[in-house]
């Protein structure tokens, strides 16, 4: 897991963005330096992939959350 990885759940985590609540992969982007951008969008799609995050296409694009089965998981790599 790189640091972006971990920053992306951290802030998923700290805002309590599990199950149901969601957020827009254009808001996980925010406060990376704007070269990064790219490759934090890039990392999230990893993510998903891996099963952290659970992805919700909506009308108005597309919306993410962390996967309440792994919650335990995330904390512990995290360290929380």
């Amino acid at each position: 897991m790189n640091p972006i990885q971990k920053t992306v759940l951290e802030r998923m985590l700290k805002d309590t963005l599990i199950g149901g609540k969601h957020t827009a992969v254009e808001n996980l982007k925010k406060g990376f330096p704007k070269h990064m951008r790219g490759e934090v969008e890039d990392e999230v799609h990893k993510l998903i992939k891996m099963g952290f995050i659970l992805p919700k296409p909506t009308s108005y694009g597309m919306q993410v959350s962390l996967n309440p089965r792994m919650i335990e998981e995330i904390k512990q790599i995290l360290g929380v």
